[in-house]
């Protein structure tokens, strides 16, 4: 069962939570700006007086006090570098949580231009996400997404995109309210990743790099030279030291430079994938240290409890977060071919790459294989905390409870979650069982197809996880599908309608008990008496979701394209085809013969609309959903407001 059926409000409100830690943080900011700027002169004041002091010494032949001078300046500017190095980071640090609070205030202002809209996992074909503006500007993605990592931002996709079974949604829903009021925890655990911003590889790539067979194992004859080549450098310049010439030295520096460059094609490839992972295994490294080694929290959620266990089983007992850090320091190995001058020295005389490519596979022995596991426990904490933080700063949203009964969706003061009004109109709405379509009528701007994706939205955030925008909700697992925004295609010739058929086909696909549309095409009557559309061709792409859920389909004014005789024939055989599969849902349209359905199958087709008044010239709406069939329509006095004469008693 989920941990709570409301989230309670808060004693202090979320907003002013971050605008108190945004405060601080920018305080905190500036005290450590300020001793960062005086470390940066307290080492140019100890580099001047040292070199003046080893000067002094040094110019009345004082060697040995000289030398010692020397060795306790050295020691003193080692100890500033790390004092201010450690004011360094925390000025960056105080800078992210600042701006994680920053951030806070603009999601619940509404402002989410400025993150991530995900438009990379936009799929046309999907069965929902991109009529419910899942994915994209002012989408659902940037008002929930925490993640600061590529895996992370992946991780929370897949569940915004595909229904959690029960058990699954329970397990995050616990997780999610352990994690909500923990504001610090899940700001800090932001923070430590956004310090490595270079994080554009998918580290999945990486781990399968590292499942390659070593480079190394087929050349037994490789390793001996690493380490003999050198030793045989230092061997001729003790020779030139003690007078035997340094013609012997140049002919080393020359053989080790031929051989390896001999590997040269290797060397940059092995380079730029640990380069281009280094920041996000260091990223990893500085959150899962946060999370395994924290003493302060015994987090008591199941699924927070099985991510610790899969850390430690990973990393055979001892921390991961120290063989991350192994890893990391190995790929920065590579790091000196971004110094050329050191890059061309530190392989002409030690064969540096080779070494660091040799490091990389002893260490891809010992935990490599394990290197996925490590980092999907950091990706699903990373999604975790986008559900905690969507949660804490929404105290009045409810945890939805799943239900047993088929196709349930019963919600109590339902709103739209991107809806960022202070009075956010709500409506409550229950279907239970397979087979109900609930048609919505009302006139047009009246709040039919925002309803539609009101409902969807909510269900999708429900059945990943996540907390409601809703007083009460209980629903059954099922698979949201949606057709609102079919629209034409001229690159493939394909009309709206054509289009929308292309649409419906998916639905059916979705909806058949064989999990596969029969052979027979879909037809629906257009243009002359008799005529007929052949059926779409069933897409490449399979719709995202096969997953034997039923289906809660959206149809937002379906068979548009087409006359109104042939769209309410067709809206009408779609709907009892419908009805004979495990299928619910909702239908907004103007077409009043199609309510006119609730006559004949009342126990499955049931009515609601939207209305407005006309007060002058004026249209009123009050967004609420009201049983029966709309009475007011507005599209005449629409038309007239936009300067179109419309005549009495004229069709």
């Amino acid at each position: 069962m989920p941990v709570s059926a409301v989230v309670r409000p808060l004693a202090i409100a979320p907003a002013d939570v971050f605008t108190e830690n945004l405060t601080t943080h920018t305080a905190q900011e500036k005290h450590f700006a300020s001793r960062h700027q005086l470390g940066g002169w307290l080492r140019v004041l100890l580099f001047a007086g040292g070199a003046v002091g080893a000067w002094a010494l040094f110019s009345r032949g004082l060697l040995l006090p000289g030398l010692g001078f020397l060795a306790l300046v050295w020691l003193a500017f080692w100890v500033l570098v790390r004092w201010h190095s450690g004011m360094h980071y925390q000025r960056e640090h105080h800078r992210l949580l600042a701006r994680l609070n920053q951030d806070e205030l603009h999601r619940l202002a509404g402002l989410l231009a400025g993150f991530d809209p995900g438009l990379r996992y936009l799929d046309a074909q999907h069965a929902y996400a991109a009529d419910l503006d899942v994915f994209g500007p002012a989408s659902l993605f940037q008002l929930l997404n925490r993640a600061t990592t590529r895996l992370g931002h992946d991780w929370l996709a897949g569940w915004l995109l595909a229904p959690a079974s029960a058990a699954e949604v329970v397990a995050r829903q616990q997780a999610a309210a352990a994690l909500a009021p923990e504001t610090t925890w899940r700001q800090e655990w932001q923070a430590r990743a956004r310090h490595f911003p270079h994080q554009q590889a998918d580290p999945r790539a990486f781990s399968a790099w590292l499942a390659r067979p070593d480079y190394f194992a087929g050349k037994p004859w490789l390793k001996p030279l690493l380490i003999l080549l050198p030793l045989l450098l230092l061997a001729t310049v003790g020779a030139g030291v003690l007078g035997f010439g340094y013609k012997a030295v140049a002919g080393m520096v020359l053989v080790i430079t031929l051989f390896g460059g001999r590997f040269g094609a290797v060397r940059a490839e092995y380079a730029e994938q640990a380069l281009a992972m280094r920041d996000a295994l260091r990223a990893t490294q500085a959150q899962l240290a946060l999370f395994e080694d924290d003493a302060e929290h015994a987090w008591q959620a199941p699924r927070l409890l099985a991510l610790r266990e899969q850390l430690r089983r990973a990393s055979h007992g001892t921390a991961a977060t120290a063989r991350l850090g192994q890893l990391a320091s190995v790929a920065g190995m590579f790091s000196v071919r971004g110094h050329p001058l050191a890059l061309l020295l530190t392989n002409s005389l030690l064969l540096w790459d080779l070494h660091a490519m040799w490091q990389l596979e002893r260490w891809k022995r010992q935990l490599g294989p394990e290197l996925t596991t490590v980092l999907e426990v950091q990706a699903e904490l990373e999604a975790l905390v986008s559900l905690a933080g969507f949660q804490f700063a929404n105290p009045g949203y409810a945890t939805p409870t799943l239900s047993a009964e088929p196709l349930e969706v019963t919600a109590e003061a339902l709103g739209h979650p991107l809806i960022f009004r202070a009075a956010r109109t709500t409506n409550d709405f229950r279907t239970t069982g397979y087979g109900r379509t609930a048609v919505v009528t009302g006139s047009n701007m009246s709040g039919k197809s925002t309803f539609l994706r009101t409902v969807g939205l909510n269900m999708v955030l429900a059945l990943a996880g996540g907390v409601v925008c809703a007083r009460r909700l209980q629903l059954s697992p099922a698979q949201v599908y949606s057709a609102m925004r079919t629209q034409d295609n001229l690159a493939e010739s394909t009309s709206s309608f054509y289009a929308e058929l292309k649409r419906l086909r998916l639905l059916l696909e979705m909806t058949d008990s064989q999990a596969a549309v029969t052979n027979a095409p879909l037809t629906v009557a257009n243009g002359p008496a008799g005529a007929a559309v052949p059926a779409p061709e069933p897409p490449g792409d399979k719709p995202k979701a096969k997953n034997n859920l039923p289906v809660f389909y959206l149809l937002d004014e379906i068979l548009k394209g087409t006359n109104s005789r042939d769209r309410h024939r067709g809206a009408r055989a779609l709907i009892r085809q419908l009805h004979q599969r495990p299928a619910s849902g909702l239908i907004s349209t103007h077409d009043l013969e199609l309510a006119a359905m609730a006559d004949e199958l009342p126990a499955a087709v049931t009515n609601y609309s939207f209305n407005s008044v006309i007060e002058g010239d004026q249209i009123l709406f009050d967004y609420h959903l009201t049983p029966g069939v709309c009475g007011s329509f507005n599209a005449s006095k629409l038309m007239q407001l936009m300067g179109i004469a419309i005549e009495d008693g004229v069709e």
